[in-house]
Parts: C-alpha cells; sequence; structure tokens
C-alpha cells in the first residue's frame, strides 16, 4: 500500500513537471530524494512518461491525425507534398532521429552516471538561464506554419540534450525553438509534438527492465504512477498553452536556477547523497 501511495506522488509530480520546462527527471531523481524514499530508477521514470505522452495523444489528436493521415497521403499524391502536415510529418519523424540514436548509444550512462545528483542540479540551473536567455532575445515572428527542417532538426538536437536529467525536455526544444524566433505558443506546440515519438519509444524501449531490478517499485505502482501521470498531465498541456499565449517563462526559470542551487546546498550539506 505504501508503494502505491509513493506511486501516486510521483505520478502526479511526473504529470505536472513533463511539459513545464523544469525536467520531469529532475523532479523524479531529486524529490523522492528528499522524501527518502531512493532513486525510482531510470525504467519507472521512462514507462511513466508513456502516460504523460498519452495525455499528448489525446490532446492533439486532432493535429496528429492530419499530420499522419496526410502524411500517409503524401506518399501516394505528390499534391499533397508541399502541405503543413506532410512537412510537419517529415519535421517529426527526422527531428526524432537525434534523441533516438543518443539514447540507444548512451543507455548504460544514461541509468547511471547522468543520474548524479550533482549533474542534474548543475543542469537546472544552467538550462534554466539558457531557457531564461532564449526567451529574452526570442523575436515572436514566426508561428508553427512556418517551421522548416532546419528548425526541426535543430530542436530535435537540442531535445537530445534532455537525455541528461534537469536539461527538460520541453525546456531545451523550446529554447532553441525561441532562439528562432518562434512564439512561445508556436515553440511550446511543437515541442509536444516532437517529444511525442521519443518519450514513448523510450518507455517502450525499458518495459523489460522494469521486472529484472532497474525499477524500486514493480509493475503495480508503476502503472498507477503512468495513469495518475496521465490524468494530470492533459489538465497541465491546457494550462501551459493558456499560459504561455500571454506570459514569459521567467517563473519557470527562477524556479529551475532555485531548485538547482537548492539541491547543491543539501548536496553540500551532506543532507542528500549524489
Amino acid at each position: 500500500m505504501w508503494d502505491l501511495l509513493k506511486a501516486v506522488v510521483l505520478g502526479t509530480l511526473q504529470g505536472l513537471t513533463e511539459f513545464l520546462p523544469i525536467s520531469s527527471s529532475a523532479h523524479l531523481r531529486i524529490f523522492p530524494e528528499w522524501f527518502g524514499w531512493g532513486d525510482p530508477g531510470a525504467a519507472f521514470t521512462a514507462v511513466v512518461q508513456i502516460g504523460t505522452e498519452l495525455a499528448v495523444l489525446i490532446y492533439f489528436r486532432k493535429d496528429i491525425w492530419n499530420i499522419g493521415s496526410t502524411w500517409v497521403k503524401a506518399i501516394f499524391k505528390p499534391e499533397l507534398r508541399g502541405t503543413h502536415e506532410a512537412r510537419m510529418g517529415w519535421f517529426i519523424i527526422f527531428g526524432s532521429l537525434p534523441i533516438v540514436v543518443l539514447g540507444i548509444a548512451l543507455k548504460d550512462i544514461i541509468e547511471s552516471e547522468f543520474r548524479n545528483l550533482w549533474i542534474v542540479a548543475a543542469m537546472l540551473v544552467v538550462m534554466g538561464v539558457v531557457l531564461g536567455i532564449a526567451d529574452r532575445v526570442g523575436r515572436n515572428e514566426r508561428r508553427t506554419e512556418q517551421i522548416q527542417m532546419k528548425d526541426a532538426m535543430l530542436m530535435g538536437l537540442a531535445q537530445a540534450m534532455a537525455l541528461v536529467p534537469g536539461v527538460s525536455r520541453s525546456g531545451a526544444t523550446i529554447s532553441m525553438g525561441r532562439f528562432l524566433g518562434l512564439e512561445r505558443e508556436a515553440a511550446t506546440r511543437f515541442a509536444f509534438l516532437l517529444a511525442i515519438p521519443a518519450v514513448v519509444g523510450a518507455g517502450l524501449f525499458t518495459l523489460p527492465d522494469i521486472p529484472n531490478g532497474d525499477n524500486t517499485y514493480g509493475w503495480g505502482p508503476t502503472l498507477v504512477a503512468t495513469v495518475v501521470s496521465f490524468v494530470v498531465g492533459y489538465a497541465a498541456i491546457a494550462w501551459l498553452l493558456r499560459y504561455v499565449s500571454t506570459r514569459s517563462y521567467t517563473p519557470f526559470v527562477i524556479y529551475r536556477i532555485a531548485l538547482g542551487l537548492l539541491t547543491m546546498g543539501l548536496l553540500t550539506a551532506g543532507v542528500l547523497a549524489a
């Protein structure tokens, strides 16, 4: 029962932080340590993220259907190949390649060295500063319809940095989008769509690790956490898209830096172990 309660807490944490540019993997690494629960494991983190990606699939179901169906039709109908939806299909495919290739190549390091709390805390601070600069210099002059293949590849490379906990998949991708001149909502929306293949793939790739020891909780609590993350994540998507349409990312920048510095302080004081 205690593991189920912890799973609910971690699932809620995942749902709240997956889409905000504050790194869900960092929160699933730091907060269990604060509570004395230990590291839930990379496999737990990857599988629970599937819940939030299911929220993306449902929330953006019309966009995904239009992109997917048009992309398939364009293979047989040349007149559709220049449409925004068909091009977006290719953007998501090619933009996903960096994180897929690096995720497979660096799997062992991701599950061990990269989960060191000093690295996590440092990435929270560094990428928080990057997000703040990107949001300040971003020109707000390009919409989703104006994304090009170059943008997708650069945002895909930025997304791959999120293999290091603390970077934030959405934070890195949004930062690159803002540097490229995308509006906040456009950068955020594309970051969500680009994350779908990466997160679902990572979750499926690590499913075999659940019963083999790389998970503190096992199947039952992991499934509970995944369901909770889906429900909470769906609400978080709607809120964030409304928020960024009129406001900056400054509160998230401040939060990232504060959390990173606090974690470093606790590590230095010996309250937390790396």
